[in-house]
């Protein structure tokens, strides 16, 4: 079977990044438009206008704070279109990101995505969660493209707060795990085919680093201080576990976490990361992973401060009922494939358990 292997044409990250934004955007047309989170905006307002009026480039910046629905999709894009806007800059976290994605996917145009904070794997990738009127996923698009720019200015995400940056950390250690399994599966990338080993690979250093580098991340994570720690666990969350995620497949982590989510007092009380953070570690129970690994993983939770119960995570009346409901919504996930063996819900509800009794 033919293998595809896709990612952003370029990614740029470290101190002063948004500075290059004007350059960049430059080569993709000269009208430009900001889709920018409103609380961001003021702290990056400057450093925006003067990135891009160096190229000549007068901006129109739309400050965003809402939910990633088709009417917001559909309101902006209209607004791009008669603007007569030539490219789509996403700046912010990730429903600015996801909302600036689908107006470039509805208007056609290409796409700058400049993440503020490092709370998910979701800036270099071409998906776009869509939610309704009352905060709840209902579809997932992807654009046709990756972004063709994504610029990281690490100055900026080391402001952020410590807790997204511990989100990122949760999505990222997803990867290998997740990687691994979609090779000895039978699912398909985004792509529409079988992955390729370097995804595999990917997902594998993107796990090495975070283990290496996540506690002095963590130290340093909401001080502003931007250190060798914290540069590996941003390229690790933005980069490697985005690129090698696409290439590859979900699993079980990702069915857990979307099930966690639709949880409405779990959704309210911790972030999308931790709750795959803690998918992580129901599917290294669950493939049986080696007891070593498993200590090694608790250890890093511990670490840096990672929930690793449910009742953490805001989930309430944590009974066996609760547990065998949970399992059996998780393994009806089209992730589940992505196996070297099925597992159904007895399966999961035993590793459920596990991890919850765990020490």
């Amino acid at each position: 079977m033919t293998r595809i292997f896709r990612a952003p044409a370029f990614y740029i990250q470290g101190p002063g990044a948004l500075s290059q934004l004007g350059e960049k955007a430059a080569t993709l047309g000269r009208s430009v438009v900001a889709i920018c989170d409103s609380l961001v905006l003021p702290h990056i307002e400057p450093d925006l206008t003067e990135a891009l009026n160096r190229q000549d480039i007068s901006p129109t910046v739309i400050p965003f704070d809402a939910d990633v629905t088709y009417r917001e999709m559909d309101r902006l894009a209209e607004l791009v279109r008669a603007g007569g806007g030539e490219v789509v800059v996403g700046i912010g976290g990730g429903r600015t990101l996801d909302v600036a994605k689908g107006v470039s996917r509805r208007t056609g145009l290409p796409f700058v995505s400049v993440p503020t904070v490092a709370s998910t794997d979701a800036p270099s990738t071409r998906g776009i969660v869509i939610y309704d009127d009352h905060h709840t996923m209902i579809a997932v698009e992807q654009m046709d493209q990756n972004p063709a720019f994504v610029i990281v200015d690490t100055a900026i995400i080391a402001k952020a707060p410590a807790r997204l940056l511990l989100g990122g950390i949760g999505d990222a250690l997803t990867a290998k795990f997740e990687t691994e399994g979609t090779w000895k599966g039978t699912g398909l990338s985004k792509q529409g085919t079988r992955p390729l080993k370097t995804g595999v690979m990917l997902g594998d250093v993107c796990y090495r680093m975070l283990l290496e580098h996540g506690p002095g991340a963590m130290r340093v994570a909401g001080t502003g201080e931007v250190t060798p720690d914290l540069e590996a666990v941003i390229e690790a969350i933005l980069w490697l576990s985005a690129v090698a995620f696409e290439n590859t497949g979900l699993s079980i982590a990702h069915a857990v976490a979307t099930e966690l989510g639709a949880i409405e007092t779990v959704r309210k009380h911790s972030l999308h990361g931790e709750h795959a953070a803690y998918g992580t570690l129901v599917q290294a129970v669950a493939e049986g992973r080696a007891e070593q690994e498993l200590t090694t993983l608790l250890g890093f939770y511990d670490e840096i401060g990672m929930p690793r119960r449910l009742s953490a995570l805001g989930m309430p009346d944590i009974d066996e009922w609760a547990i065998e409901s949970l399992a059996v919504r998780c393994a009806k996930s089209p992730f589940m494939v992505n196996q070297e063996r099925m597992l159904d819900a007895n399966d999961l509800a035993a590793a459920f358990r596990t991890v919850e009794n765990y020490a």
